[in-house]
């Protein structure tokens, strides 16, 4: 297959761009509604925007190398814009809370723990059992918010095989075989 364009520079444009997108998002919540970032309406706003990146993307790159690729061709570069956007978004919470408003991590953990609280009640789980949950969803948003160095390599890892999954999944969807039986010969 003749590229038309260097789809690993393409991969790595896209995923810069899908990570800054989505920390720009981050940043106007939690400045201007950080309410919001512990509610499902920003999960499923931030769920549809990655969706659509994800699918332009996609279909993009594989318009740019010809409108054709297998799913080994399409696999590594819908990776590659994947990951780097994620860990893009990792890394720059992680700093966020570190060094640029370190008040984030408690406050996140504080509007978690109180809407698990309220989700906990209207299930109406006794005490004893809701204070067994909140311990643990305490001790998971302490990984989360305030990782140890090894805490954020594993968390990064895991992401990774998570969208490593996706990009196999998206990878399946977007391929698309070239239908001319002589387009991969020399010739």
């Amino acid at each position: 297959m003749e590229n038309i364009v260097n789809i690993k520079n393409e991969a790595l444009k896209n995923g810069l761009i899908w990570g800054i997108v989505n920390i720009v998002l981050f940043l106007v919540t939690w400045y201007v509604a950080p309410s919001l970032m512990s509610s499902y309406w920003y999960a499923g706003i931030s769920l549809l925007i990655g969706l659509a990146f994800a699918i332009f993307f996609c279909i993009d790159m594989r318009k740019k190398v010809g409108g054709y690729w297998t799913f080994g061709e399409a696999l590594w570069p819908i990776f590659v814009t994947f990951v780097l956007a994620m860990g893009l978004v990792f890394v720059f919470n992680i700093l966020f809370g570190k060094y640029i408003d370190t008040t984030y991590p408690e406050q996140m953990k504080e509007m978690v723990m109180t809407k698990s609280e309220a989700t906990m009640k209207s299930f109406g789980l006794g005490e004893e059992e809701s204070a067994k949950a909140l311990e643990k969803t305490r001790e998971n948003l302490d990984q989360q918010f305030t990782p140890t160095f090894s805490q954020a390599v594993m968390g990064f890892g895991i992401s990774a095989i998570m969208y490593f999954i996706g990009a196999v999944i998206f990878a399946l969807i977007f391929k698309r075989n070239n239908p001319n039986p002589f387009a991969n010969q020399n010739g």
